[in-house]
């Protein structure tokens, strides 16, 4: 049914759960899936230069993390080259637009419960769904 999905992971240790959700969807076709995981900006608490320069290093960290965690993935789950996308900015309009730059027609997502819809789905997929111009199953990880 689905010919691209789009996995968007949190690369903790509910990745596992959600890429398998996506694999049954795709029917076990690797070929099919993109893995995204976006880093946002680390807010810079202070003005002063110093602080800058450190947090801009720990940014560039983070991506570099990222990057290097979607690759080992990517190549233990047997996807092609240039099916993990590494970005930068806030979750929710990152993944939504690089869905529809692909031609994603499925995005697969966890939830983590907490209070009120939060229980139900998590912020950061209420707002993946809230705007999406396709499919979005969220996967209950806790």
């Amino acid at each position: 049914m689905y010919k691209k999905i789009l996995v968007a992971i949190d690369l903790s240790k509910d990745t596992d759960k959600v890429f398998k959700a996506a694999l049954r969807m795709a029917n076990g076709e690797s070929s099919k899936l993109n893995l995204v995981h976006v880093v946002e900006p680390i807010a810079a608490a202070y003005s002063m230069d110093i602080y800058a320069a450190n947090v801009s290093e720990l940014q560039q960290e983070a991506i570099k993390f990222a990057e290097e965690r979607l690759a080992a993935l990517g190549k233990e789950w047997g996807l092609d080259t240039g099916c993990t996308h590494s970005l930068l900015g806030a979750p929710a309009p990152e993944i939504r637009s690089l869905a529809e730059e692909i031609g994603a027609d499925a995005i697969v997502i966890g939830s983590h419960g907490h209070s009120g819809w939060k229980i139900l789905l998590g912020s950061t997929a209420i707002k993946v769904l809230h705007g999406a111009h396709c499919d979005v199953l969220t996967v209950y990880v806790g």
